[in-house]
């Protein structure tokens, strides 16, 4: 085996067992489960005691808590009002004035006609509950049912329906000298902000501090539960973010004051704290550049889990009014959304996008795919757009490899001569040839650069696909309306002719019954071979002759903007080696080496 062939083996080799581990331990998702707050399998969680976190941030050290029960038929009976924006609609309850109802007008739940639109704030009396309360907590000396709680039945003070320019303020008196209210304002996004004010017109000063709270009841019950993919609690503190698990949650250390299990970030000035779900999110974000303390909490018996946002400790004294203003982010993880709030002050607002280790990749890559399709208007041009300038990125590389490989072919007669003037004596075989690469200037490894940077470009490629909304049932042409699922046709049914559907994703009939972008990938794979002959081992023989169709097989139930990507990057790849080998002087005999994978191979000859 000479070492042009060897290096290309041991190249080849490694992309293939890097996919082939990636693909048998952390095997694509099981599609994605409609969100419609409708789970028939999960029963709908009891209200439980959402006690008001302690305000001890950052000098005082309250130790009184609330902790009530909330009837469902408390919030069945409460009033509530509507919210409407071009993008979102929903509602808010005057019980706590919590922010419970909330659908993304913009989202579907499939691409099916009569798909429903994606909900991701639901009560705390429905399946799948999660809602945001704001309020302010009692610090030492201050009773604690003197300040508003979850059950606190606020009235609506102004305004009638929350819109991007019409706020609604909530309003409850103690009756005990402080009056306390509550603006709620919604842009035109996803952003909600909160502006608290106490008015103390009593005689006696009190301690108050203000928080806001995200809880959810009960894991969602569509959890991808995929490596690649982080679902759970997100933080941003003074620029060090933090992920946690779902599953992770009940193993934080008990905490006796607060009744659960937390986990306390420190104090901070920047950032933000919620929950992160594939697509959507919710998280507080308090007002930047003041302190405020974030806490991941895990109430055990009612099964809640909980986010807190706690900012340090104000005093009212008589006859003043002490305000708070923070905002709360419930929406789609939208790249140019997020880049706007981020720019507009919310602190690292863009790393809410779950980019992974390998963020110095995914980060420029999303950013050139993004643009290109604000530019063409359809995701799988862009991909490929993505793909030639990837391609021209690396041309001065691969031009080299191309050449060098073009002359190793040139250098065949003389190797040959070379292994049979050394017979067995491998060490003068091995001096001859780095003598011969040294005296005409080849580099026999130069082959394997372009294919071994093509992995980690295509798992950078791969978590954007996965990962970012942008690729969300993104349309290419045709039946490839959805770039981030897997190929949607199949040979089963002759790729539409026949009258019947193709089999269920995931499912091993779908793994043999390829769609036509899997096809075109094995394919596409098996003419770049063409370019060379076959080599004469047999071992070598072997596996290229298997890899086309294995990669084939294996990428199948992988999201079809990869698979895209891969056809462009191979297409590209032939054509860039076909004709640098050419300019080199060395023309490639592809329709040969075509003819000669059908013939039949001679029989070897018996030895006497």
């Amino acid at each position: 085996m000479d070492d042009q062939n060897k290096n290309l083996i041991i190249a080849t080799a490694l992309s293939f067992v890097v996919i082939l581990v990636w693909f048998v331990l952390f095997p694509p998702p099981e599609p994605e489960t409609p969100i419609d707050g409708t789970v028939a399998s999960q029963s709908t969680p009891a209200e439980g005691t959402l006690a008001t976190p302690s305000a001890d941030v950052p000098a005082a050290n309250p130790t009184s808590t609330v902790s009530t029960e909330t009837a469902p038929s408390a919030l069945d009976n409460a009033a509530r009002v509507t919210i409407e924006t071009p993008r979102v609609s929903g509602s808010l309850s005057l019980l706590g004035g919590r922010i419970d109802q909330l659908s993304l007008n913009d989202y579907r739940t499939s691409l099916e006609e009569d798909a429903t639109i994606v909900e991701i704030l639901f009560p705390a009396n429905e399946a799948n509950a999660q809602y945001a309360l704001h309020g302010w907590a009692a610090a030492a000396g201050v009773d604690p049912t003197a300040v508003p709680g979850p059950n606190t039945l606020w009235e609506l003070a102004s305004g009638d329906t929350l819109g991007t320019a019409s706020p609604v303020t909530l309003r409850w008196d103690n009756g005990a000298g402080l009056i306390f209210s509550k603006e709620i304002a919604i842009d035109d996004e996803f952003m909600f902000t909160i502006t608290q004010t106490v008015e103390n017109t009593g005689s006696a000063a009190a301690s108050v501090a203000p928080y806001g709270v995200l809880a959810r009841h009960g894991m969602p019950p569509d959890l991808k539960n995929f490596f690649i993919l982080h679902e759970g609690v997100v933080a941003m503190t003074d620029g060090e973010y933090s992920e946690t698990d779902w599953k992770d949650m009940p193993d934080f250390e008990f905490n006796q004051r607060a009744g659960a299990r937390t986990k306390e970030q420190n104090i901070t000035e920047n950032g933000w704290i919620g929950f992160t779900d594939h697509y959507w999110m919710s998280v507080l974000i308090p007002t930047q550049g003041t302190a405020f303390k974030s806490v991941a909490k895990y109430d055990e018996r009612r099964d809640i889990y909980q986010t807190e946002a706690v900012s340090p400790v104000q005093t009212v004294e008589p006859g003043q009014t002490i305000t708070n203003t923070t905002q709360f982010f419930a929406g789609a993880k939208e790249w140019d959304v997020l880049k706007a709030y981020e720019e507009g002050g919310v602190y690292n607002f863009i790393d809410a996008i779950d980019w992974g280790w390998f963020s110095f990749l995914t980060k420029p890559i999303f950013w050139l795919l993004h643009h290109l399709n604000l530019l063409i208007g359809n995701m799988g041009l862009s991909i490929i757009g993505l793909t030639l300038f990837i391609k021209a990125l690396l041309f001065p590389l691969a031009y080299k490899s191309y050449v060098s490989m073009a002359k190793m072919k040139e250098l065949q007669p003389k190797m040959e001569k070379l292994k049979e003037e050394a017979g067995d004596d491998r060490q003068k075989m091995q001096q001859g040839m780095m003598a011969l690469y040294k005296k005409e200037k080849v580099n026999p490894a130069a082959g394997c650069l372009p294919i071994l940077l093509q992995i980690p470009i295509f798992f950078s490629l791969y978590k954007v696909i996965f990962v970012t909304i942008e690729l969300r049932h993104a349309p290419f042409f045709g039946p490839f309306q959805d770039l981030s699922a897997p190929d949607p046709t199949s040979i089963f049914n002759f790729y539409g002719l026949l009258p019947w559907g193709t089999p269920e994703v995931g499912s091993v009939m779908a793994l043999v019954f390829i769609g036509i972008l899997p096809l075109l990938l094995g394919i596409s794979m098996w003419l770049q071979q063409k370019l060379n002959p076959a080599p004469t081992d047999p071992t070598q023989q072997m596996i290229f002759a298997w890899m086309p169709w294995v990669f084939m097989f294996m990428l199948g139930s992988f999201a079809s903007g990869l698979v895209v990507y891969w056809i462009a990057n191979n297409t590209i790849t032939f054509t860039q080696q076909y004709l640098i080998m050419r300019s080199q002087g060395y023309k490639p005999d592809l329709l040969g080496n075509i003819k000669g994978s059908f013939g039949r191979k001679p029989k070897a000859e018996p030895k006497k």
